[in-house]
């Protein structure tokens, strides 16, 4: 399949038929790396990397990514570049353009990479907007093969603010691939109207199904993905962390939502995760709002069933595939 030259924005759009090789070809290079196998196809191209909102998984697999593929990249921060500030998206998109051969952009509007994407005139990928985070999408859905054998008809539930990035993504990425998703969460949480009528729109005709509830028992009763992402973000003020533990306490992945799933079922975490007290931001805010684990209790989190690392290190071969399938390094 040749995706040489095509953007990687978001989930919707590619195929199913798109989505599917991208989880195949990293399964692939991903053998390979443990084979010690060498793929740098791409030796002297070079990519930049912008980090609006820095992370540590989302840059470390872009830099070893590239790396094995025999890339240079350039790494840009908030105080690296006057992308949006003195220097317009276009502007930006267009120089950049000139001088790399692709750019990775994770940050805030989806908006802001879709201009970068129109201008650039080389591939762009979204590392993760406030809308789309499909680079993890790619990674879950391998990790989901490796560990239940398939990607059409399994179930997932995903818990907690379903308003945002990944609840989206999830909504778009079953919808795509014919599962069957359940967002559980409180009413105010839900996801944007339109977004969920397109999702169930293309779920018609795939097989798959989205489906909405504020109850926590049914939700969660014979699943086989369990999938959580942190409740606040960094940055929010601490009303927003009273409301959200408030609003989201029943919704937390704990054992009676694991078992309830079924003893096969895996447990999966974009991270970071607040599942201790163990960090900087958990102890103060533990201390402040009196929770020593927040959207998932360690128990589950540490269990046999939770699959968080290997998911974490998907990150890494998925994002290499995007990178080689869409610079044409195996065309």
């Amino acid at each position: 399949m040749d995706l040489k030259g095509r953007n990687f924005l978001k989930l919707l759009d590619y195929t199913p038929e798109e989505i599917e090789y991208l989880v195949n070809l990293a399964a692939d290079l991903k053998y390979m790396k443990k084979k010690g196998v060498l793929v740098d196809k791409l030796r002297g191209k070079n990519v930049a990397l912008i980090f609006e909102k820095t992370s540590t998984r989302t840059r470390c697999s872009f830099e070893v990514a590239a790396h094995d593929l025999g890339m240079g990249t350039t790494y840009l921060d908030p105080k690296s570049s006057q992308i949006g500030m003195k220097e317009s998206i276009a502007d930006t998109a267009r120089v950049l353009g000139r001088m790399f051969d692709g750019i990775e952009y994770r940050g805030y509007g989806q908006e802001i990479v879709e201009e970068l994407a129109r201008y650039a005139g080389v591939p762009v990928w979204n590392g993760l907007t406030n809308e789309f985070h499909p680079t993890q999408m790619i990674a879950d859905l391998l990790t989901i093969k490796e560990k239940l054998g398939r990607i059409k008809g399994v179930k997932l539930v995903y818990m907690g603010d379903a308003r945002y990035n990944m609840a989206n993504s999830w909504m778009v990425t079953c919808a795509k691939m014919g599962m069957h998703l359940t967002l559980c969460s409180n009413k105010e949480y839900f996801p944007e109207e339109k977004l969920v009528k397109t999702c169930m729109d293309i779920a018609a005709e795939t097989g798959g199904s989205i489906t909405l509830t504020e109850d926590p028992i049914e939700g969660t009763k014979d699943q086989d993905v369990v999938y959580t992402d942190v409740w606040v973000s960094m940055g929010e003020p601490d009303e927003a962390w009273a409301k959200r533990i408030k609003d989201l306490s029943p919704y937390q992945v704990n054992r009676d939502v694991m078992e309830r799933a079924g003893k096969d079922a895996i447990f999966m975490h974009c991270l970071p995760a607040y599942h201790d007290l163990k960090t900087e931001i958990g102890r103060e805010k533990g201390e402040q709002f009196g929770f020593t684990e927040l959207e998932v209790t360690d128990e589950v989190f540490e269990s046999a069933q939770s699959v968080v690392f290997d998911e974490a290190e998907n990150r890494m071969h998925t994002i290499k595939a995007i990178m080689a399938a869409t610079m044409g390094a195996f065309v």
